[in-house]
């Protein structure tokens, strides 16, 4: 730990808290981050030269692991062309077109450059479109970090206790509605009281901002419904989900479409990209095809769409992938519940495909308010115990644990020999 040590007090002198994403910081969970130097595979190796197995996966996008052989040398190869050109190129049609093909919701779509900035621009398209101001969002559901998302925020502003944030005025959130995930007559309340006046509900079809929280029988259908009554623009921010769940993500695993949807960085294999996308009514608001504005040098990057064109292609072509990621996922997280049940301990499993989260509590967990009643402490000697064994899982309790392609059997069965340890300890 000495270099990672070193580092970090170096760090808190030129970067706000030494970390450039709050969540990093391991303010949660005490210690000191480990300053990462290269990953491959499962695997990440820090400067001190320690290895972990990796189940943050930079966070969800590296669904077939580090440093996968063809995605990298689909970058190295752009990169000899430039590094960014600030005007249209070949690369970014041919990815419009693969995410059209994938997801049949998605008519067009815009490139950008983070999921903060997609879901800020699909915001802006949805009130555009409908020519209102007010939207849904869900406590615990986090969308970036623009204004009028930063309403009762999941992930690292909830790891913070920080329901909502300074330096963001009031006049950006009185348009910003909360309802409660899964509680579908929350929704309705706030229709029945502001009706024409909403614009769009926006959610994460899984909840993956609060720990893993997935979205109740009929909760998804019952949004679709009542978006179409009021004729709302429903938005999924499949940021996580997207191509993770399946090849067409949550809309397609639980066969509800939505009008717009925002991916993340997994559309860039890891690197830093966004998008939106959806009905080409919708999208055809969008500058300069109509009077939404929305613009960005770097959108569309061409070394970005060639790491993200060659991942989404491997993943279509190679449909076996899922299959298997997600029955080896079902093994382990089976797994870990017959565990807990064994040891006695007083903690839950959530999870869904190749997501999970172990909440420290004996409560079922299907909301925020559910989410916060966890135990934070135990969840923080959990992860010290499983970090200083070789288990890298994120740093935060409202966090997802990710499992991707490149995690071997044998992989999971040490994760599992490990939390096996902690658990009767």
């Amino acid at each position: 730990m000495t270099k990672s040590e070193v580092l970090f007090k170096e760090a808190v002198d030129y970067i706000p808290g030494g970390v450039n994403s709050p969540v990093r910081a391991f303010g949660s969970i005490g210690g000191t981050p480990r300053f990462i130097e290269r990953a491959d595979g499962a695997y990440m190796y820090d400067i001190d030269g320690n290895k972990y197995i990796d189940y943050v996966c930079s966070w969800g996008p590296m669904i077939l692991g580090h440093n996968k052989r063809e995605i990298l040398d689909s970058v190295i190869e752009a990169c000899k062309n430039g590094l960014s050109f600030g005007a249209a190129t070949e690369k970014e049609v041919e990815m419009a077109k693969l995410i059209c093909e994938i997801v049949p919701s998605i008519e067009m779509v815009r490139m950008v450059n983070s999921g903060t900035e997609a879901v800020m621009s699909a915001v802006r398209a949805a009130r555009g479109y409908t020519r209102r101001n007010k939207i849904i969002k869900f406590a615990g559901c986090y969308h970036g970090h623009s204004d009028a998302m930063l309403v009762k925020a999941g992930s690292g502003v909830m790891t913070s206790g920080i329901p909502d944030s300074q330096g963001v005025p009031e006049g950006c959130t009185k348009d910003t509605l909360t309802a409660i995930y899964n509680d579908i007559s929350s929704v309705e309340k706030l229709f029945e009281e502001f009706g024409e006046e909403i614009a769009a509900v926006i959610v994460e079809p899984v909840g993956a901002n609060m720990g893993v929280v997935p979205p109740r029988k009929g909760f998804l259908e019952g949004l679709r419904s009542i978006c179409d009554k009021y004729e709302s623009v429903l938005i999924f921010d499949e940021v996580i989900t997207g191509f993770r769940l399946g090849l067409d993500g949550a809309q397609g695993y639980f066969g509800v479409q939505p009008d717009l949807t925002t991916f993340g960085k997994i559309i860039g294999a890891g690197m830093p990209v966004g998008a939106y996308g959806g009905k080409r009514e919708i999208m055809e608001m969008i500058s300069p095809k109509g009077p939404v504005y929305q613009a960005g040098t770097l959108s569309g990057n061409p070394v970005a769409m060639a790491a993200g064109y060659t991942q989404l292609t491997i993943l279509k072509e190679h449909p076996e992938i899922y299959t298997e990621l997600n029955e080896r996922s079902e093994w382990f997280f089976k797994e870990i519940e017959a565990m807990i049940k064994d040891s006695g301990a007083k903690c839950r499993l959530n999870h869904i495909g190749s997501l999970g989260c172990i909440f420290f509590t004996e409560k079922e967990v299907t909301n925020y308010k559910e989410a916060k009643e966890a135990d934070t402490q135990k969840y923080a000697e959990y992860f010290n115990y499983m970090l200083n064994a070789g288990i890298y899982l994120a740093p935060a309790q409202f966090e997802a644990m990710f499992i991707s392609y490149a995690h071997s059997k044998q992989d999971l069965e040490k994760t599992l020999e490990i939390l096996n340890d902690f658990m009767r300890k």
